[in-house]
């Protein structure tokens, strides 16, 4: 479930936190280990690695700012996870000259994709940091989220522009360098040596709902919750969504 200390948070990590957390227990299973080692590329202030933490595991963050790193340690401290967290700064780009390939059991990627140059080669890097029986946990930008969302927003122009563009970008002034649809991101997964084993849709309509429905109206979050959740499996959703995550796993991981 959702980390309860955020819930209104929760409908931007719900999803991908019930996937994730469920993988991570078939990893336990599998290795008969309680505790198993994490590494969260991009973790920043430890949206996840501090839940990860709070299951037992050790997580490693890697993180290209100091600030988030020094939020990220409060964050452990005060969530008496402090010993199971470590932050380390670095980027994807020299991620294995603060951490060692190979050496942990599941690897987070979230939104890391959108910013690095090539991001197939990427998803490589990240998977090289898996033991040879691990999971993946990929979260990036959709496209079609940002088109129904310029869209929605009158800026039909731009919403064609990232329709049309490689990248997904609506414009120059787009902070976002890098989109997807499912089946790039699936696609770098399996070029990297992996299963694609889901694929779901993130805030699928978390971010087109107003937010004074969702904090005022009985009853509304838990609902908008459970919808979500539902959407996220259909890949009829996945075109829309503003996010999109997926789970790979390593060959013997499948098989274990």
């Amino acid at each position: 479930m959702s980390d309860p200390s955020r819930p209104r948070a929760s409908l931007r990590t719900a999803v991908v936190w019930d996937v994730l957390q469920d993988a991570l227990d078939r990893r336990v299973k599998a290795t008969g280990r309680d505790a198993l080692d994490v590494l969260d590329t991009g973790g920043g202030s430890g949206n996840f690695a501090v839940p990860v933490a709070r299951l037992g595991h050790r997580v490693t963050v890697v993180d290209p700012s100091p600030n988030a790193l020094f939020a990220l340690e409060r964050r452990a401290a005060e969530a008496g996870v402090a010993d199971r967290v470590q932050g380390v700064q670095g980027d994807a780009h020299g991620l294995f000259d603060v951490v060692e390939r190979g050496g942990y059991d599941a690897v987070l990627c979230h939104g890391v994709l959108e910013y690095v140059d090539d991001p197939a080669e990427g998803v490589r890097t990240v998977v090289a940091a898996l033991r040879p029986e691990g999971v993946l946990s990929l979260l990036a930008a959709g496209l079609g989220g940002a088109v129904l969302a310029r869209a929605l927003a009158g800026h039909f122009k731009e919403a064609r522009q990232a329709l049309d563009d490689p990248n997904g970008r609506w414009g120059d002034a787009d902070p976002v360098p890098h989109r997807f649809t499912a089946e790039q991101l699936a696609a770098f997964v399996e070029g990297a040596g992996l299963d694609v084993a889901a694929v779901h849709g993130v805030r699928v309509f978390a971010d087109l709902v107003p937010g004074v429905l969702v904090d005022t109206e009985p009853g509304a979050l838990d609902a908008l919750l459970k919808l979500e959740a539902a959407a996220a499996e259909l890949a009829a959703f996945h075109s829309v969504a503003t996010q999109l995550h997926v789970l790979g796993e390593t060959r013997g991981a499948t098989e274990a």
